[in-house]
């Protein structure tokens, strides 16, 4: 398994002054496996997911990714950042920009790639989230379900390794959820690996391979799903699930 892992998190600490948000995790991740990260607010889901690609410097540890460890600065980084797109709470769209030109901005300034190859895979991109339709459309007349799908599509027209998710729905209004949870299902179920810090449990049971439950700074518990949701080990966990699951 070891030599399958893409991304590896050995002993990693996290401090923001005198708070110490990631204690000592550790966590691999297999070539197209998908792992969802929940556990209450402050448990250090986000922190760890940034940490994945470097938004957020570690304090001591090792994390690895494809085999090499993270570079600090510089053009490894910006490479590693290319390998590992990234999609957040908030779409990140460039509003002066269409919906096109977003999603073919990293290939063609970051890898220098030809127009004409970029806007096809832009479109077939567009096309595979479905909103080829709006391709001329900028960011603000999109719903906010469109847009994050738009978000989706520019993290694949880099042609990554890996995808982070970090709450993709939580800025979202109730009805858009699950549009943007299809199309993660659907990329789930081609293989792309894929770390996903998420509150929608229902995603958790049906497109993750793991469970990962994180309680103050610590990766509690993981499993697979089923035994995740059936049998919680931790009292931790099993406090969290009948807070959430009831209601």
């Amino acid at each position: 398994m070891a030599d399958e892992a893409l991304i590896v998190l050995e002993n990693v600490n996290k401090w923001f002054g005198p708070l110490h948000v990631l204690q000592d995790v550790n966590l691999s991740v297999a070539r197209g496996e998908v792992v969802v990260v929940i556990g209450p607010s402050g448990s250090g889901k986000s922190t760890l997911c940034r940490a994945i690609n470097r938004l957020e410097p570690i304090s001591s540890g090792t994390i690895t990714f494809d085999g090499q460890p993270l570079p600090a600065e510089g053009r490894a980084l910006a490479k590693l950042r290319s390998e590992v797109g990234m999609v957040f709470q908030s779409f990140n769209l460039f509003a002066h920009k269409s919906i096109l030109q977003n999603v073919m901005l990293g290939p063609l300034k970051v890898r220098k790639e030809k127009p004409a190859a970029v806007k096809e895979r832009a479109m077939s991109l567009l096309d595979r989230v479905g909103i080829a339709s709006q391709a001329d459309k900028f960011p603000a007349q999109l719903s906010g379900g469109q847009q994050q799908r738009v978000a989706i599509a520019r993290a694949l027209a880099m042609q990554p390794k890996a995808l982070l998710f970090d709450e993709p729905t939580s800025a979202l209004d109730p009805e858009m959820v699950g549009e943007v949870l299809d199309v993660m299902t659907s990329l789930a179920r081609d293989g792309m690996t894929m770390v996903v810090v998420t509150h929608e449990m229902g995603f958790a049971r049906h497109a993750a391979n793991r469970v990962v439950f994180m309680a103050d700074g610590q990766l509690v518990e993981q499993n697979t799903p089923e035994e995740f949701f059936a049998n919680p080990t931790s009292e931790r966990a099993r406090d969290f699930l009948s807070k959430i699951l009831t209601h």
